[in-house]
């Protein structure tokens, strides 16, 4: 599906062409103006026979849009380790609200708890959900390809930082790729585990996976394990 976001031009048999001034990627419901008129219209997606201005239409409900981008980013950290960028690194896990997820990007020193922030490294899912673009100058739908040339042109001193051999951690996130792209994504959750009398863990549980859109089951795939580095965190 063609991605729907704000400043998308639409089609409604009633009222004809819009364009798209809200869009929450989690409920479907948008906001768009049509015409010369003042006020929006808010519209559901599954609902009201909402199309592309090109006539395709958009089957929110048969083929929902990525409502977080952690699969995308997971899919451009992986073409750029293969370009020599080992030295970068895609943390995510949730929101106290469990409806979201974060994300931060980081290059350097692999320290999962100590991690250096640059503006525009980092986002939410919340955010992208009203606006499913990275911040880079990246368009709506970008391809793999444009999300690393966007981030290149966005901040090439810092994407300078990743470049370096960090060969566990490369090997650890191909493998998670291929098991979990192009619909689902990891999750460092940091929920208190289980710990024996000498304080140590009882069992190191799997990495938790979570679905990037709607209507995917259940992950069952191959367990994810612990990035390396994550031992004794």
């Amino acid at each position: 599906m063609k991605p729907v976001a704000p400043g998308t031009v639409i089609f409604h048999r009633h009222r004809g062409y819009g364009v798209i001034t809200h869009v929450n990627l989690l409920t479907g419901w948008i906001s768009a103006r049509f015409g010369n008129e003042t006020r929006t219209l808010d519209l559901n997606l599954s609902t009201d026979e909402v199309q592309h201005a090109d006539g395709e239409a958009i089957r929110f409900r048969r083929s929902p849009p990525d409502r977080m981008p952690h699969a995308r980013l997971m899919a451009m950290v992986r073409e750029l380790h293969k370009a020599g960028y080992e030295k970068l690194y895609l943390y995510s896990w949730p929101k106290p609200s469990g409806l979201h997820w974060r994300w931060h990007l980081f290059t350097g020193q692999r320290d999962w708890m100590q991690r250096p922030w640059r503006e525009g490294w980092y986002g939410s899912g919340a955010d992208y959900n009203n606006n499913p673009v990275m911040g880079w100058g990246d368009a709506p739908g970008a391809s793999t390809d444009e999300l690393v040339h966007a981030l290149a042109k966005f901040d090439p001193e810092g994407l300078a930082r990743a470049l370096g051999r960090d060969e566990d951690h490369t090997a650890w996130f191909a493998n998670v790729c291929d098991a979990l792209l192009p619909g689902y994504m990891y999750s460092f959750d940091m929920a208190p585990m289980p710990k024996d009398a000498n304080g140590g863990l009882i069992e190191m549980p799997p990495v938790p996976v979570v679905p990037v859109r709607a209507g995917l089951p259940v992950y069952a795939g191959p367990v994810i394990e612990w990035p390396p580095g994550w031992a004794g965190l």
